[in-house]
C-alpha cells in the first residue's frame, strides 16, 4: 500500500527513545506496531538453508549442516543483540513448548502447504472451524495471469459458515463462555471494563437484531466510524452475524474522506459515537459524520439512520448536535432488543468487509475480503506467528480502522478464543509510561517489570536493525522472540513472518514465508531470481486470506496488482534475500530514489542514519535535483536532550557515506521533532514529499495524523 494504502508489516522506523507505537501483552501484539508475549532461556541449535524460495530449495534446516557457523549466535535470555549479522536463537525452553518447535517441523508443514494446498488448508478449515455445509470437491480455484483471463481467487466456495459464530458461539459451546474476551482500557487511567465471551455475544446479538429491524440485510454495507470502544468490535461482529458487510473507517479521517467512502459503498446505516477523548483533546466525531453526510447527499447518497453511541466520558448527549428522525442514540434503542439472534449462514466467498486504502492521489480503493478464506487464514497466522497459548492475554495497539485491527484485534484472536486488550487512548497520555502500566496491570512489560512478556510483535514500516535491537533488548529484556511480520491490507494476514520457536532471527529480517505463501523476487522483466538477490517482491499462487477485488473496480484490481508481472501478485515492495534465505523488506519500490543512476532504497538510508547514536528516527524521501535527477532529503528526529547543530548534521551525513557510500549521502537534513504518523504508527510519506518539495499548498488530507501539529512544526523548520 502506498502511504496509508499499503501496510507492509515490519515496524515503524527507528527509535532509541521509546517509540510512540509500541504495544504489549502476556501474549502481546501491537497495532501497526505490535507486541505479543511469552518467555524463554537457553540454546536450541538450528541451521539454515542457503535460500528459501520454493519448497524444493528448502532442503536442509535440520540439525547439523553448518551454513551459519560463521555467524555469531545469540541465545535469548543470555545476551544482548548487537551486530547486524547476529543470529538470535529462541531458548531451548521456549522452542520445547512452541507450536512449531523446530525448522524441521516448519519445513514439513510448509512443504505440504505448497505441494498440497487443498489438503493442507481444508484439514485446518474442517478441524478448527464450524461449517454449516462443507464445500464441494474443489477447495480453491485461481487465475493470477491477466493474459489468461480475468483474475479470480476463490477458496472453500460452496462452504457455508459464519465468522461471528466461529468467534463467539463456537467458543462458548467449547466451555469458554465465562472467559474474558475483551478487556477495555479507557483513555483516562483507572477507567476500564471487560466482557466475557457470553456477554459479548449478548451485546452482538442485540445490535444485530436492531440492524435487522431497520432493514439491514445480507450483503448490505454498514459504515462504522467509531474509536476503540467495546462497541467497535461488537459492531463488526454484529454485521458479520447477519451477513452485512462492514466498512470500518478510522475515526480520524476527515469528513471529506468519510464522505468518499460512504458514496462508494452506499451503506444502509452509519454507526458512530458523539465524541472521543484522545489524550487531553476532545474529538467531536458526530460533527465529522454530520458534515460527511451533507457531502454524500450532494453526491446522491443519503443515509436514513445514523446510530450514535453516547460516549459520556467525552461529551454528554445534551451537548451533541442532533438531527431528529435520522439520528438514534445507541443506548436508547439497542438494549431493547433480544440477546439472541439467528445466524445468517453465508458462502465462504460472500463478502465480509470492505477496508478502504488511500494513496497520495485518486479515489480510495475498497479492498474486499470474503468470509471463509479470510477466517481460516487470519486465525491460523495469529495462532502460529504469536505461538498462542490459552492462558495468554494479548494486546494489539492497532485501531480497528486498519487491517491489523481487523485481523489481529478482532477476528484472529477471537477465532482462537483469546483474551484481547482493547485500548482507547494514546501511548503517551497521561505520560509516556502508559503502555507499560497497562502491560503490568494485565501481568504481561524498570518501574515496569515486563517479566510476563513472552513474544513481541511489530508491524508498520520495514524495521531497521537498530529499532529491532532496541525492541528486543529494552522492551523484551533480551528474552522475547520478536514476531516481525510482513503483510498488507490486501493479503489479509501475515505473509512472511518468524515463527518464534522454530528458527533463529536476524535483526530487521521478516525471515521466511508463512504456510501456503510462495514469495518470489523478480527483476524488472519479471524473471524470478534465485539465491542471494534483490528485486521486486511478488507472490506466486493464491492463499486463503487474499483479497478478491477492489470494490466496484475489478479492472483497477487487475491493473494495480497483477498486470505488472503476469502470473504473480505484485506486492509493490522491494525485497532482498540473503545467502541464508532470510527475507529483508526494503520498502515500497516507489520509495526507491534514483540518484545519478544509482537506485537507492529509502529504508537503507534510514537505517544508516539511525545507526548514528544521536539519531532517534529518520524518514527519507526523494526530491528533484537538477544535476542528479533525484536528491536525498532526510527528515531526522534526534534523541532527547541533544541540540540541533551543524556538527551533528555533518556527522549524520558522514554516517551514511561510511555505511552506504558517498552517492547515498543526504542532500538535506531536515530537523524533525517528530514525524507525521497515523495513530497506527504509519509514516505519511506523501506529506514529507510535499514538504521537501515545498509544495505546501498540496499537502492534502492530514486528518488521519495522530498529531496534526507535527506538519506545522516541520514547515517551520524547513530552512533550518
Amino acid at each position: 500500500m502506498s502511504d496509508e494504502s499499503r501496510d507492509p508489516i515490519p515496524i515503524s522506523n527507528c527509535y532509541k527513545k521509546r517509540p510512540s507505537w509500541i504495544s504489549s501483552s502476556k501474549s502481546i501484539a501491537g497495532g501497526l506496531a505490535s507486541l505479543s508475549l511469552m518467555a524463554s532461556s537457553s540454546p536450541n541449535k538450528l541451521t539454515t538453508t542457503n535460500h528459501l524460495r520454493h519448497v524444493e530449495s528448502m532442503a536442509s534446516f535440520p540439525s547439523g549442516a553448518g551454513h551459519i557457523s560463521h555467524l555469531n549466535a545469540i541465545i535469548l535470555g543470555e545476551s544482548l543483540a548487537s551486530e547486524e549479522d547476529d543470529l538470535v536463537y529462541p531458548s531451548h525452553d521456549f522452542s520445547r513448548h512452541a507450536l512449531i518447535p523446530s525448522p524441521h517441523e516448519y519445513l514439513e508443514m510448509y512443504k505440504r502447504s505448497i505441494e498440497d494446498p487443498a489438503g493442507f488448508w481444508s484439514d485446518i478449515a474442517l478441524s478448527e472451524f464450524y461449517w454449516k455445509q462443507r464445500w464441494g470437491d474443489q477447495v480453491y480455484s485461481e487465475n493470477l495471469d491477466v493474459n489468461k483471463g480475468n483474475i479470480k481467487i476463490e477458496w472453500f466456495k460452496g462452504g457455508i459458515t459464519n465468522i461471528c459464530y466461529n468467534c463467539l458461539d463456537r467458543n462458548i459451546d467449547a466451555g469458554l463462555g465465562g472467559k474474558i474476551a475483551l478487556y477495555w482500557e479507557s483513555n483516562e487511567p483507572g477507567f476500564d471494563a471487560n466482557l466475557t465471551y457470553s456477554q459479548l455475544l449478548h451485546h452482538v446479538c442485540q445490535l444485530a437484531n436492531y440492524l435487522k429491524s431497520i432493514g439491514v440485510r445480507k450483503g448490505d454495507a454498514v459504515v462504522v466510524y467509531l474509536p476503540m470502544l467495546l462497541e467497535l468490535p461488537i459492531t463488526m461482529l454484529a454485521c458479520a452475524r447477519i451477513g452485512a458487510v462492514h466498512s470500518v473507517v478510522f475515526a480520524g479521517f476527515s469528513s471529506d474522506s468519510l464522505a468518499q467512502r460512504i458514496v462508494d459503498c452506499k451503506p444502509k446505516v452509519v454507526i458512530t459515537c458523539n465524541a472521543v477523548k484522545r489524550g487531553p483533546k476532545t474529538i467531536h466525531l458526530k460533527d465529522i459524520v454530520d458534515a460527511a453526510l451533507v457531502e454524500s447527499a450532494k453526491d446522491g447518497v443519503s443515509i436514513d439512520v445514523c446510530l450514535t453511541y453516547e460516549n459520556q466520558s467525552a461529551l454528554k448527549r445534551e451537548s451533541t448536535k442532533w438531527q431528529e428522525g435520522r439520528d438514534k442514540w445507541w443506548q436508547d434503542v439497542v438494549p431493547k432488543y433480544p440477546t439472541t439472534c439467528e445466524v445468517e449462514w453465508v458462502d465462504a466467498e460472500d463478502p465480509l468487509f470492505l477496508l478502504y486504502t488511500s494513496g497520495s492521489t485518486g479515489k480510495p480503493k475498497g479492498v474486499l475480503h470474503t468470509t471463509g478464506g479470510y477466517m481460516v487464514y487470519t486465525a491460523t497466522t495469529f495462532k502460529y506467528a504469536f505461538d498462542y497459548k490459552e492462558s495468554d492475554i494479548y494486546w494489539c495497539t492497532a485501531d480497528c480502522g486498519w487491517i491489523t485491527g481487523h485481523s489481529y484485534v478482532t477476528y484472529g484472536p477471537m477465532l482462537n478464543g483469546a483474551t484481547v486488550v482493547l485500548f482507547e487512548g494514546a501511548p503517551n497520555y497521561p505520560d509516556s509510561g502508559r503502555c507499560w502500566d497497562i502491560v503490568d496491570k494485565y501481568k504481561y512489560v524498570t518501574r515496569y517489570s515486563r517479566k510476563s512478556l513472552r513474544v513481541l510483535g511489530s508491524v508498520g514500516e520495514p524495521i531497521n536493525p537498530s529499532a529491532w535491537r532496541w525492541f528486543f533488548n529494552l522492551v523484551g529484556g533480551s528474552s522475547c522472540p520478536i514476531s516481525d511480520t510482513w503483510w498488507q491490507t490486501e493479503t489479509g494476514g501475515f505473509m512472511i513472518t518468524p515463527l518464534p520457536g522454530a528458527w533463529p532471527q536476524k535483526p530487521g529480517s521478516a525471515t521466511f514465508p508463512f504456510f501456503g505463501v510462495q514469495p518470489v523476487i523478480v527483476d524488472e522483466k519479471g524473471n524470478e531470481i534465485d539465491g542471494e538477490c534483490s528485486g521486486y517482491l511478488c507472490v506466486k499462487g493464491s492463499w486463503p486470506g487474499a483479497f478478491r477485488t477492489l470494490y466496484g473496480d475489478h479492472e483497477r484490481y487487475e491493473t494495480t496488482y497483477f498486470r505488472p508481472f503476469p502470473g504473480y501478485y505484485f506486492t509493490g515492495d522491494g525485497c532482498s534475500r540473503d545467502k541464508d534465505g532470510y527475507h529483508w523488506l526494503t520498502g515500497r519500490v516507489d520509495d526507491v530514489i534514483n540518484v545519478s543512476g544509482h537506485r537507492i532504497g529509502t529504508a537503507e538510508v534510514e537505517s544508516a542514519l539511525v545507526s548514528h547514536p544521536q539519531c532517534a528516527e529518520a524518514a527519507v524521501v526523494g526530491v528533484e535535483h537538477e544535476v542528479k535527477g533525484q536528491g536525498i532529503y532526510a527528515f531526522v528526529t534526534i534523541v532527547e536532550g541533544i541540540s540541533y547543530s551543524e556538527e551533528l548534521r555533518k556527522s549524520l551525513i558522514l554516517a551514511v557515506r561510511n555505511q552506504i557510500g558517498a552517492f547515498a549521502a543526504p542532500d538535506k537534513i531536515h530537523w524533525a521533532p517528530s514525524l507525521p504518523k497515523t495513530r497506527s504508527g504509519k509514516i505519511m510519506r506523501r506529506i514529507l514529499r510535499k514538504i521537501a518539495s515545498r509544495q505546501l499548498d498540496e499537502l492534502g488530507d492530514t486528518s488521519t495524523l495522530a498529531e496534526p501539529g507535527v506538519v506545522d512544526q516541520l514547515i517551520a523548520l524547513a530552512d533550518h
